[in-house]
């Protein structure tokens, strides 16, 4: 017989292809099942999954879409490669969600445009599957759960860990008692990341549409140290290392305390490694208090690639009976209160590939995928529904804000949001370009 994580590993990977099993069948093989998708912003993560929801059977990447048409046709002609089949490709994300026999789209844009195509898509009667962060700030990601609800399509955000099938046994340990009550969490990142120099103004390069690019966001010029990455340290339209990578451990830690809003948020940190246009904090820190004696700290080293616990992310549950380390894979050990190891759980699939900007590797991600595509067709229920998204986007959103800010922020349980502090509240929510305000 089977025991549970032999289990949960072969019950995901026979979606995947990686391993069938032969008495599951995780997809029908007629016509109509068949989910044609289109990617929204394909540079680097979205090429990246584009390429594996291609190879999900009876799944078709039917359209691309990028503001870049160099991206764009990179992409078309990877697609085109690995299936056969051309998809037609789109600038405006607008003018592909008016393609009638379009399911699903894959969104992988700047952050500034996450929460906006979503709310596009959902009210053209598509689902979505986003990149995490779900949103760029707190209110958006109160409009996603809310459009979720009214237009009645899925969204799934990118916090992969939740389909991992070794981290979703880990989660039944923690709540099974492997360690007594869990009281405290701590999470961390580290990287190597250089100097992103003073930008100067330039001319748009002739195969970017910067307007489109802009979108959501009021306009600025464009500079030459903005496009295409490094969009992630500029407040106007990224959300740092906190959203950028935090938001993977802290969902993991949230989960894995059974908590949802914090009531005592602080943060400290700074541009520290390097001189420059970088405006997020390269090194910080935040720490959330729950109302059932919890806690959460997450540690980011962007410019300092020292690995903890050997790996360069992961997160650290402290209980009253002892220990669990999930080092930022598909891996687990749990020690008692000696230090002794009760447990150590391996990856049977890849080991994870723990900081590469592009992906953790090709099996481990590809299980969230399979698992958005079977959810719309029935076969199961999403490992990370939009209002978990929310939730744990929100945990680094409001460590953003007490950190621009300077202060403690004091926040309402029942959904996060913060008391008595008009300035924090301010950043609650943007400013948008004239137009392009999200409204349900």
């Amino acid at each position: 017989m089977l025991d549970r994580r032999k289990f949960l590993i072969q019950s995901t990977l026979a979606g995947t292809g990686i391993l069938l099993a032969p008495t599951i069948k995780s997809f029908a093989s007629s016509a109509n099942e068949k989910i044609v998708l289109g990617a929204v912003g394909t540079n680097s993560r979205g090429f990246y999954l584009a390429r594996m929801f291609a190879t999900i059977p009876n799944v078709e990447i039917g359209y691309v879409c990028d503001v870049d048409e160099l991206v764009l046709a990179k992409t078309v002609a990877e697609i085109e490669k690995l299936t056969g089949k051309k998809p037609k490709a789109f600038k405006d994300v607008r003018k592909l969600l008016e393609e009638k026999d379009l399911d699903a789209i894959l969104i992988a844009t700047p952050d500034h445009w996450h929460a906006p195509a979503t709310l596009m898509a959902l009210q053209a009667g598509k689902h979505v599957y986003v990149e995490k962060p779900c949103s760029h700030n707190p209110q958006e990601g109160e409009i996603l759960v809310a459009a979720q609800k009214k237009y009645g399509k899925l969204i799934q955000m990118g916090n992969q860990r939740r389909s991992f099938p070794n981290v979703m046994a880990a989660m039944n340990d923690l709540k099974s008692g492997a360690i007594g009550r869990v009281y405290f969490a701590k999470g961390w990142y580290a990287a190597s990341r250089k100097s992103i120099g003073f930008g100067k103004t330039a001319p748009v390069p002739g195969t970017l549409d910067f307007d489109l690019w802009q979108g959501p966001a009021p306009r600025k010029e464009y500079r030459d140290n903005l496009v295409h990455y490094n969009w992630h340290w500029f407040w106007h339209w990224g959300t740092g290392e906190a959203l950028n990578n935090g938001t993977h451990e802290l969902d993991v830690m949230r989960w894995g305390l059974g908590v949802d809003y914090p009531v005592k948020v602080v943060s400290a940190g700074g541009r520290y490694a390097f001189n420059d246009d970088w405006e997020t904090p390269d090194t910080q820190t935040i720490t959330l208090e729950f109302p059932n004696r919890t806690a959460i700290t997450w540690e980011s080293r962007s410019c300092n690639p020292f690995q903890e616990q050997g790996s360069g992310r992961g997160v650290i549950f402290y209980g009253e009976k002892g220990t669990m380390v999930i080092p930022g894979g598909d891996e687990y050990t749990i020690f008692d209160m000696e230090n002794k190891v009760l447990k150590d759980v391996k990856t049977t699939l890849e080991k994870a590939d723990a900081t590469n900007t592009m992906g953790m590797g090709e099996r481990l991600d590809k299980m969230h995928l399979v698992n958005f595509i079977d959810s719309i067709k029935g076969k199961t229920t999403l490992g990370s529904p939009i209002i978990e998204g929310h939730k744990s986007t929100l945990l680094a959103q409001l460590g953003n804000i007490s950190w621009r800010t300077g202060r403690t922020l004091h926040c309402d349980p029942s959904n996060g949001h913060i008391l008595d502090d008009r300035d924090a509240m301010k950043l609650w929510k943007r400013e948008y370009e004239p137009g392009w305000k999200m409204k349900l």
